[in-house]
């Protein structure tokens, strides 16, 4: 580990930074950023201990640089910092407001949360007891993809299944959908306005605290969280978030609407729903299981069991 980031601290300050790591150890994932991106921005005590323990349980740096600096203006005095102060109220952190009004509203609870490949799928999954679709259909062909999604926007409508579009949010709008995901990299991109001007809901991902406070300055219909366990269906920069995170991010949000999502499977679910996160999103879980209606009833029985 970087020792070089305790050089001239304080024994009290090396103390606390211990103690920091000791009492969040449920935090603790792997490190992933490089340490040439670590900064010490302040000269504050409270903010310097805090950013060194929040690197060492392996957030990185644009994460580990909000906390430091949200329990630091709380709590500016070492004298009077009580470790077990982590922030957890949404409005002690810096948020900026992009869009005027939020996004329509969805449930908090989006039940059993099933993505999947193609509209095949979906003609399948919606007359289930799935709760909420998402397709995730990956292709560069513009023809293909609007096909897919005008079947599946059919599918879902036909048996009164939500069905988010990812990505695709030119189609979702064209076609109705009942909304739109987008990823952090598509936000860019994305024409917000009008996706909330056609009347669709607004579900973000996000991976940490900094993205978590940049999804919720567009006022979506609700946040995804993750990914919570290891996933091969998608390139992640940063490392799983674990159970411990998941619980803190769904302790922020309160009563936001949230979707816990990555690597979540049938003996993880039940650990996933019980962090107070609002839903759980599964994908192989689903549509790699021998029998995906035994794996949807297995599933369920998971909510309302918490």
């Amino acid at each position: 580990m970087a020792s070089f980031l305790e050089l001239n601290l304080t024994d009290q300050e090396r103390l606390l930074i211990h103690e920091l790591r000791q009492i969040y150890a449920e935090l603790q994932v792997e490190q992933r950023d490089t340490v040439l991106n670590f900064k010490i921005l302040q000269d504050d005590a409270v903010y310097k201990v805090v950013k060194i323990a929040c690197w060492y349980l392996g957030f990185i740096n644009q994460d580990a640089e909000l906390i430091a600096q949200t329990w630091s203006k709380k709590s500016p005095d070492l004298r009077l910092f009580d470790p077990q102060a982590w922030p957890s109220q949404i409005l002690e952190f810096p948020i900026k407001i992009l869009n005027h009004s939020p996004f329509l509203s969805c449930p908090k609870q989006l039940g059993l949360y099933v993505v999947a490949p193609d509209a095949h799928w979906i003609q399948k999954l919606a007359p289930t007891a799935v709760d909420t679709l998402q397709l995730r259909f990956k292709s560069n062909d513009p023809y293909r993809i609007e096909q897919e999604v005008i079947a599946a926007i059919e599918y879902a409508n036909y048996d009164s299944c939500r069905l988010f579009i990812n990505d695709h949010w030119e189609y979702a709008i064209k076609h109705q959908a009942y909304g739109v995901h987008l990823g952090q990299e598509d936000l860019a991109d994305a024409n917000i306005q009008a996706i909330q001007e056609a009347g669709l809901r607004l579900g973000i991902s996000s991976h940490g605290y900094a993205e978590i406070l940049r999804a919720l300055s567009y006022q979506p219909s609700y946040i995804a969280l993750g990914a919570i366990f290891p996933t091969t269906l998608k390139t992640m920069e940063t490392a799983p978030q674990g159970l411990g995170r998941l619980h803190k991010y769904a302790e922020l949000l309160g009563d936001y609407s949230t979707v816990g999502i990555g690597g979540i499977d049938v003996d993880s679910i039940k650990d996933v729903l019980a962090t107070g996160v609002g839903s759980a999103a599964v994908v192989r879980a689903v549509t790699q299981a021998d029998n995906y209606i035994d794996a949807i009833t297995t599933l369920k029985s998971y909510y309302g069991a918490i």
